[in-house]
């Protein structure tokens, strides 16, 4: 019997990621609370945020449905969410300039109705060049900040101020691809 895959998500990168590899996913956005606890790290955060998605989406799902859900922060002295605004944007970039930063994401996989829960992190060390503020300026005049955490997609037009990263350009789009895929094959081998 085929499993029906759901991905709680509207993410276009996630959802191209997904059908890079193959899969044609149901595309159900968890619309869930993402304040998080006091103190809470960034790992944690992401961890709690993704299976919060994950059992949010559930509720909604035909059981023995595979429920892949993610959320991903930016970390520098802080947890540095989506923008805001635009100066909430600048300050985030402002922040991660000319230094590194690290991103996490965290996933969760289930199967809707059954006690199987998988959830994981996985963090990638960023460093950023330094860029003008002249350069910050027509970046935020873009649309590409507003949605992101951290206010960048190193995917995108703010990869030129990019100097390397440490770890997985897939966990900074935010979906780790090489350690999801494995488990999401375990998953469906059930």
């Amino acid at each position: 019997m085929k499993k029906n895959i759901i991905l709680a998500s509207s993410s276009p990168r996630r959802i191209e990621i997904m059908k890079k590899q193959g899969y044609d996913p149901q595309i159900c956005p968890a619309d869930i609370d993402e304040s998080l606890p006091e103190g809470i790290s960034a790992k944690d955060a992401v961890m709690f945020l993704a299976l919060k998605k994950a059992l949010y989406t559930e509720q909604k799902a035909v059981p023995g449905s595979i429920i892949i859900a993610a959320d991903t922060v930016v970390y520098k002295d802080g947890i540095l969410g989506k923008p805001v605004d635009r100066k909430d944007a600048a300050y985030m970039l402002q922040k991660i300039r000319n230094t590194n930063h690290e991103v996490a994401t965290g996933v969760c996989l289930l199967i809707a109705g059954e006690p199987v829960r998988n959830v994981f992190c996985d963090v990638t060390k960023v460093i950023c060049k330094d860029f003008t503020d002249a350069e910050l300026s027509a970046y935020l005049d873009t649309d590409e900040p507003y949605d992101k955490a951290g206010a960048y997609a190193i995917q995108g037009i703010f990869a030129k101020h990019i100097q390397c990263f440490h770890g997985s350009f897939h966990t900074v789009v935010g979906f780790p691809w090489e350690l999801i895929e494995p488990k999401l094959a375990q998953l469906l081998a059930l």
